[in-house]
């Protein structure tokens, strides 16, 4: 079962890509969305294994490498963590191939669509079943190169094809830093196989290396580079900037890679290494400064933005941030916990989104929106279902997640959790105002497209419809429904069994009351507040932006972080790299290499051509000079 689950996407791809055009675009469409779809089905039978029947396997599928020490094997890896991925992957994953069935159904390429959205599926799913660090890196970089096509799928807009290597150069910062720890994990341990590697992680706890005329112990050196691939994997602080960028693909490539799953691959792998991470604490310190600054920073940005999607990403962007941050002070449930119901409510708002720019025909500004509540009913609830969701409203499956993280943040009783607890309720509230202000000013108000009448809106096709319904459901009922089983009931899980590590186990006491009324109490004052700000009483946000130009500027500009790296890196980097394709390239290389050879062999066939005269007296000269010059050749020797 598991390998049909593991490869039936990957046969779903190559027929799509090699055979579509034979095969035409509804049956590729057919094809892949069946395939997948059946996955998703045994995912979820495997699911209920884990759970009741406490399943565990590890299946190898066949020998990789064998060289020296290495011994590295193509394995499916399944524990109740690598189930809960292959859930959230699948199930996702079918609904958005189902879903582009109608977003996509004006675009000549659909057979390359649905083949890249696949191949990515089997990527991921050979990321979350890997038993090593090796398999493990193969599905990651996997899942790059399949973001890269579908983020530049349409591949003849320059900006689709500037945002797609953007992305891809930006995680090759975080996945040098993630091969680097793996290099430096079979340098300490002989071994790539995480069986072996957290069996020996308690005996280099007070090894020390040196490293950049540093002397840093190496569990911390390590931790530190695997989370410097997680950085740039799920977007987090100083390796966020691909993310808002990566719009430019279709929607459900947003609502697949950039909500669900790649972007949650980070966190996947830090509790995956549980067992490294609890030996450090200053790695465990950063990762909870790095989540909690990311998911503040990103809702910051948030509440200016005026593209819809872009809206959505740094939502994703900062709700990544909680879920690193429940890591950082050692709630790894937590944060699973949250991974897996932001996937639902994620992929509803933004596959809700795509339903919306559909309607507008891809019009993605806000502020072009608004008033159309009564053309788009079912994508109106729909989407305030997932809304109600992400903000943590009471009882609907974010509230769960997210007041589990802050309250776990709270009963770790150090500083660096007393600050989180403080960025996480403030970031839920500005969480709540950004997502109620792209509710208001997409459906309500006023009417402000220039160039469609609002008589001309219409609902999207119910094969669109049908996924946002099944996630509203996941949305609603996912966290009230697995929060005993992810987190536990007074102290007792059982479900994670050796697939998290807790080497200082989860404090079981109650937090203050204050602590679990402020969030849901912030949250549903925001939505009157939200109310009157951008329906009835639009000239306070118009005035405070105008009345604070600096910090409005700041925050539209994200930060200035684009324009930082681009002076700090891209144009140095073109400097450099223009200095040496003049210098090095054009004069050297070029010079003495292939244009200089050509043009050596170029001259010496233009002085020999004047040999070729056509008279036979030259002829028999140059003859007799050449057997005047073998003679005397051969008597010299």
């Amino acid at each position: 079962m598991e390998i049909t689950l593991l490869f039936l996407p990957l046969i779903a791809s190559i027929i799509s890509g090699f055979f579509g055009k034979y095969i035409g675009d509804r049956n590729s469409e057919i094809v892949t969305s069946l395939f997948v779809s059946i996955s998703a089905i045994l995912a979820l039978i495997l699911f209920y294994n884990v759970i009741f029947n406490h399943y565990e396997n590890n299946i190898v599928v066949a020998s990789w490498i064998n060289s020296g020490t290495l011994n590295v094997n193509w394995s499916i890896k399944v524990d109740a963590l690598s189930s809960v991925m292959l859930v959230v992957v699948t199930f996702i994953s079918s609904l958005v191939h189902i879903y582009s069935i109608g977003y996509m159904s004006h675009d000549p390429h659909k057979t390359r669509f649905m083949a890249y959205l696949s191949l990515f599926t089997f990527a991921m799913l050979t990321l979350v079943t890997a038993d090593n660090f090796l398999q493990l890196f193969f599905g990651w970089e996997g899942v790059g190169l399949c973001s890269y096509f579908l983020i530049g799928f349409w591949f003849k807009k320059d900006s689709a094809n500037a945002a797609a290597i953007k992305a891809f150069v930006v995680n090759r910062v975080g996945d040098f830093g993630f091969a680097l720890g793996i290099f430096l994990i079979f340098y300490l341990f002989g071994t790539v196989n995480y069986s072996e590697v957290f069996e020996q992680v308690p005996q280099i706890i007070d090894k020390k290396l040196l490293f950049l005329g540093i002397y840093i112990k190496a569990i911390d050196l390590i931790c530190i580079l695997l989370f410097i691939g997680a950085m740039g994997k799920s977007a987090q602080f100083f390796l966020h900037t691909w993310l808002p960028d990566a719009m430019e693909g279709p929607t459900p490539v947003s609502a697949l890679i950039h909500a669900a799953t790649m972007v949650t691959a980070g966190v996947f792998l830090v509790v995956r290494c549980s067992p490294i991470f609890e030996y450090s604490p200053l790695t465990l310190n950063i990762i909870t400064i790095i989540g909690m600054t990311t998911a503040f920073f990103a809702a910051t940005v948030a509440l200016v933005q005026t593209d819809i999607k872009k809206i959505i990403a740094y939502s994703t962007c900062s709700q990544l941030g909680y879920m690193f941050f429940a890591a950082g002070v050692g709630a790894y449930n937590v944060a699973m916990f949250h991974l897996f119901t932001h996937a639902f409510f994620k992929a509803l708002l933004f596959l809700g989104s795509g339903s919306v720019i559909h309607s507008f025909k891809e019009e993605q500004n806000i502020n072009e929106m608004g008033a159309v509540y009564k053309k788009l009913p079912y994508t109106w609830i729909l989407m305030i279902i997932g809304t109600l969701a992400l903000t943590g409203f009471p009882f609907l499956s974010g509230f769960y997640s997210k007041e589990a993280i802050i309250e776990f943040a709270y009963l770790r009783g150090n500083t660096v959790g007393y600050y989180a607890v403080g960025v996480g309720i403030f970031t839920a509230l500005l969480t709540s105002i950004y997502s109620w202000r792209l509710i208001f000013k997409t459906f309500h108000g006023s009417y402000n497209n220039k160039k469609l009448k609002i008589e001309q809106m219409q609902e999207s096709p119910i094969v669109m419809l049908l996924p946002l319904i099944i996630l509203s459901l996941g949305a609603i009922f996912a966290g009230f429904l697995f929060k005993d089983l992810f987190i536990g009931h007074g102290g007792e899980n059982h479900f994670w069994g050796e697939s998290i590590k807790f080497l200082n186990p989860l404090s079981t006491e109650h937090p203050p009351l204050w602590i679990v009324l402020t969030t849901p109490i912030l949250v549903i004052l925001s939505i009157p507040i939200s109310y009157y700000l951008f329906v009835k009483n639009k000239e306070i946000p118009n005035w405070f932006a105008n009345s604070n130009k600096p910090i409005y500027n700041f925050l539209v500009n994200k930060w200035y972080f684009d324009e930082l790296y681009n002076v700090i890196f891209v144009q140095f980097s073109k400097k450099i790299g223009l200095y040496f394709w003049k210098v090095f390239d054009v004069k050297i290389i070029d010079r003495f290499g292939p244009d200089g050879i050509s043009s050596l062999i170029k001259n010496l066939s233009i002085k020999a051509s004047k040999f070729q005269t056509g008279f036979i007296y030259q002829y028999a000269f140059m003859i007799l000079l050449g057997f005047s010059a073998l003679l005397t050749f051969l008597i010299l020797n």
